[in-house]
């Protein structure tokens, strides 16, 4: 079966918006990104908030618009995965947070999977990346 086209960019979208949403929350609130980052005991908090803001930003709006999307959804997949082993590491939480936390972790793994996905099959037909293959005869899409 082929790509539906507007399925594709849905999806896309769709998985690109929790880290457009958050990478601006992430930049528009440093300190407090920061002071969670320092909280978990991690080295040089305000450089993390930043890249880790940048990082979420530039890469959510690039995997939404299909532009280097397979290295887009490589870096985003890695980021959260080493995110959610440091952060929502529900097996050391209090017994209290531990539902929460495995919710997290398991949506977070959920997400990994999804661009993976993307990672592994490109960003579809309707994307820059397909627009920059059928001009350039480039096979990166």
């Amino acid at each position: 079966m082929k790509p539906i086209p507007p399925v594709v960019v849905a999806g896309r979208v769709l998985l690109a918006l929790i880290f457009i949403v958050a990478g601006f929350g992430k930049l528009t609130g440093l300190a407090g990104t920061a002071g969670y980052i320092a909280s978990k005991g991690l080295p040089l908090p305000s450089v993390l908030a930043l890249g880790a803001g940048v990082l979420e930003l530039v890469g959510g709006i690039a995997l939404a618009i299909g532009f280097q999307a397979r290295w887009s959804a490589l870096a985003l997949a890695a980021f959260t995965l080493v995110a959610t082993l440091l952060f929502h590491n529900y097996w050391a939480m209090p017994a209290e947070q531990q539902m929460v936390q495995q919710l997290m972790f398991m949506k977070n793994l959920a997400i990994v999977g999804g661009l993976l996905f993307v990672f592994s099959l490109g960003a579809g037909p309707a994307s820059l990346d397909a627009r920059r293959e059928t001009r350039g005869g480039l096979a990166t899409a």
